[in-house]
């Protein structure tokens, strides 16, 4: 939704199959921003990055008289979205540049403005977008300085991977709470932010590795292939281990922070 958008970031190519392999983990976040939204019936809706729609689904079940139009880059996203919901309507678009045909009254956006780079100037842009009275809902994980995120950094400037990974960006897009407060308050009506951790409780072989796998991991997955491909995930799931080892059940804790924000203009 910036008028400068990252030519990095348009390049991913998203799997859904492997976002969706923890697909309730993922389902609570979505939901809980979906509990805090200002009681009203707003009658065009924009569901942001939409993904496979399942959140289209439920916005539409909770609103059913409402227009709601989901929005993706990614087409294998979108061929989930349009199989699980096929009376819905979907669009693909780049979100650095997509605009609405018509004013909205609620965006939802789950998981995706991290992607999105500019948020200075993207937030008051999404704000444009809303009728009088509308509302601005966001979700993002906070996992800069995770050891998640922070391991793909350092694998990709290893000697090993940085010829080819060393331009992928580190996508330090999300603002502290602070930037967003000001950013945001002189605008709205009513403002909200908060975060909260998730410990989600992970089973199998190497769950960090795949969870990573179907989210902030693409980047530097789609670029590797053959043997560079298996080294790299087998470094990165050797890291996961260590920063996050299984407990005396088998099962692995994953403490995930996660950012919200909700924004009400004047009616």
């Amino acid at each position: 939704m910036t008028e400068h958008p990252d030519p990095r970031q348009a390049q991913v190519q998203w799997d859904a199959t492997q976002y969706l392999r923890f697909g309730g983990e993922r389902l609570r976040p979505a939901l809980d921003l979906m509990l805090h939204l200002p009681a009203q019936t707003p009658a065009r809706i924009l569901d942001l990055g939409c993904g496979a729609g399942n959140l289209t689904a439920l916005l539409q079940q909770r609103w059913p008289e409402a227009e709601v139009l989901g929005v993706d880059g990614s087409e294998d996203m979108l061929a989930k979205a349009r199989a699980n919901l096929p009376q819905g309507r979907f669009i693909a678009a780049d979100l650095n540049r997509w605009a609405p045909e018509y004013k909205l009254d609620l965006i939802y956006t789950n998981a995706t403005l991290q992607w999105l780079p500019e948020h200075a100037q993207l937030f008051p842009r999404l704000l444009s977008f809303l009728n009088p009275g509308g509302c601005l809902a966001v979700q993002m994980p906070v996992m800069h300085d995770a050891p998640l995120r922070l391991a793909q950094v350092e694998l990709a400037r290893a000697p090993a991977y940085a010829g080819v990974l060393g331009e992928v960006s580190e996508r330090r897009n999300v603002l502290d709470t602070g930037a967003y407060y000001d950013l945001l308050r002189p605008h709205v009506a009513a403002l909200d932010i908060w975060q909260t951790t998730y410990l989600h409780i992970l089973k199998g072989a190497d769950p960090v590795l795949e969870w990573a796998s179907g989210s902030s991991l693409r980047p530097y997955l789609e670029k590797l292939e053959g043997q560079q491909l298996q080294d790299f995930r087998a470094d990165y799931a050797r890291r996961m281990r260590q920063a996050y080892p299984p407990r005396a059940d088998g099962s692995t804790l994953l403490p995930f922070q996660r950012m919200f924000i909700v924004a009400s203009l004047a009616g």
